[in-house]
């Protein structure tokens, strides 16, 4: 296998595995934040806050994978 072979299908695992978690994560705090919205309308404004906080933290995960997988591509 060609070491730019090897590159390329390490950055393509690193993005894609990296990715899963935050994607499931975000749906699910999503998904709960939207049901207790509807199940208590009169927080909605604090509980929106809050949910948009913890969807930025969960998608710093998959912007480090994207950091290594450019780390993978271009520094090595």
């Amino acid at each position: 296998m060609d070491v730019e072979a090897a590159k390329l299908l390490a950055a393509g695992l690193a993005i894609g595995i990296g990715a899963i978690g935050p994607g499931i994560g975000e749906g699910i705090v999503a998904g709960k934040a939207l049901e207790a919205m509807g199940r208590n309308p009169s927080i909605k404004d604090e509980l929106f806050t809050r949910m948009i906080i913890g969807m930025a933290i969960t998608e710093s995960t998959s912007i480090y994978a994207l950091v290594i997988t450019f780390l993978i591509l271009f520094a090595f």
